[in-house]
């Protein structure tokens, strides 16, 4: 319920954002001949770029902001936000072009149009690179640390050409009431920038950490664990991730997000579970104890300390069995004794990362380890295929199967299969938490 409260405090909090920047177009307008569309044209533009403006706040971190919704729901909410607040903005000179007068072709025409034409124009071409690296970023290629930078650098400069863009026209900020609303927006989006790009890198450089050592595991699975360089680390809920730095300052740009798979509990000595899939993965096996590391974290809410329930049941395929190891292993360090289902799916049993230990903390745990093969050996007893809905049932208790808490993590289509599973056998949507880390 709290939770619920916050959500919508904050969702309020964003349409009122949004919305508020129609004050410009709807009141205090002198000129009486100005014609609906030309203000519509204008309100659209307004809401546009002040949708632009909140994108630097869903994917700021905020700890207060995100935990309501969890990090990748924010992420999701970001990029769906990104296409409605350029089409806005797009909507803005194609209206004022066919709707209202079509000698404003000229004005944002780059060799034609006065300064503040131009760098309109200049805004709305940084925005459409934005939105073609991105919607496209693997069909052209574009490495995530290539597509991170370019992105921050095409955002930034599309938003403060848009600014100037506004200043130059002057007409809907030349009220002392209006210039002080503007102020005060655009002062809260260039603070917010700085706490991201200045005030929590300077943080994070006071606070790294020291890569202990590297163990290569199964499935081409890499745990890392780190310890606190002369600071006390910190605990987090099991489930959790953190954005990882190695071999560049906390002011960089580009920084990576993996799950920790250690038990959130003890500050002295955190895991994470990183598989090599390219890019940077690709180096982490390669890596030098000692060396040096930064993390901002933790993040998500994907942990069953925020979702308590009488048992819980993890869905794991993959690497995605990290997060589900720390939520084990944290449970058995805290001596709990719910009931645990863990199903977890791999191609070969050589592939599965962590399985030994799972079978270890079965011993410990009230957990019952369901391993799935997709590609099992010909002598293999246990079940085989996909995990399906058929699985399920046969291996979860029916008079609490809709009580207990799932937590799915593994790849994408994997997720969205068991969650039509669970709903077929009846389990309540808010019972089903997912984490999917797709944010390009």
């Amino acid at each position: 319920m709290r939770m619920a409260v916050r959500s919508t405090i904050w969702f309020g909090a964003y349409v009122a954002v949004i919305v508020i920047p129609l004050v410009f177009a709807a009141l205090g307008v002198t000129d009486a001949h100005r014609g609906f569309w030309r203000e519509c044209a204008v309100a659209l533009g307004f809401v546009g770029l002040s949708m632009m403006g909140a994108q630097f706040v869903l994917v700021a971190r905020i700890r207060t902001v995100a935990e309501p919704f969890g990090e990748d729901a924010l992420v999701h909410f970001h990029r769906y936000m990104g296409y409605v607040g350029t089409l806005f903005i797009f909507a803005h000179p194609i209206m004022l072009i066919v709707l209202v007068d079509r000698s404003y072709i000229e004005r944002v025409n780059p060799f034609t149009a006065p300064w503040a034409g131009r760098f309109g124009t200049f805004a709305i071409l940084c925005l459409l690179i934005l939105i073609v690296t991105s919607a496209w970023r693997s069909a052209l290629r574009i490495s995530y640390e290539v597509w991170q930078a370019t992105h921050l650098v095409l955002s930034t400069v599309a938003i403060a050409a848009a600014l100037v863009h506004v200043e130059l026209i002057g007409h809907y900020v030349n009220q002392p009431w209006k210039r002080v609303l503007w102020t005060v927006m655009t002062l809260g989006f260039v603070v917010i920038f700085i706490w991201v790009r200045i005030l929590r890198p300077i943080l994070r450089m006071r606070r790294p950490w020291t890569v202990e050592s590297v163990a290569p595991e199964p499935g081409g699975v890499n745990t890392v664990t780190l310890t606190p360089a002369g600071h006390a680390g910190f605990t987090f809920a099991p489930g959790q991730f953190g954005w990882l730095s190695i071999h560049r300052s906390p002011f960089a740009v580009t920084q990576h997000p993996f799950s920790f798979s250690s038990n959130g509990d003890d500050p002295a000595r955190l895991q994470m579970s990183i598989k090599d899939l390219g890019d940077f993965t690709s180096a982490i096996g390669a890596l030098q104890a000692g060396t040096v590391a930064y993390l901002d974290g933790p993040h998500g809410v994907f942990s069953p300390d925020f979702d308590e329930g009488p048992g819980f049941v993890f869905l794991a395929g993959g690497v995605g069995i990290g997060p589900i190891r720390s939520m084990l292993r944290t449970l058995d360090a805290r001596g709990d004794r719910r009931p645990c289902h863990l199903f977890y799916g791999t191609k070969r049993i050589e592939d599965a990362a962590y399985y030994d230990e799972m079978v270890d903390l079965a011993e410990s745990l009230d957990l019952t380890v369901v391993l799935t093969l997709s590609d099992p050996p010909g002598d293999w007893m246990g079940e085989s295929g996909r995990l399906d809905a058929d699985m399920l049932h046969r291996h979860l208790p029916v008079d609490r199967r809709e009580a207990l808490q799932y937590f799915i993590c593994g790849p994408g289509a994997m997720q969205d299969a068991l969650e039509d599973a669970l709903a077929a056998l009846g389990v309540p949507g808010d019972k089903v938490h997912t984490e999917r880390f797709n944010f390009v």
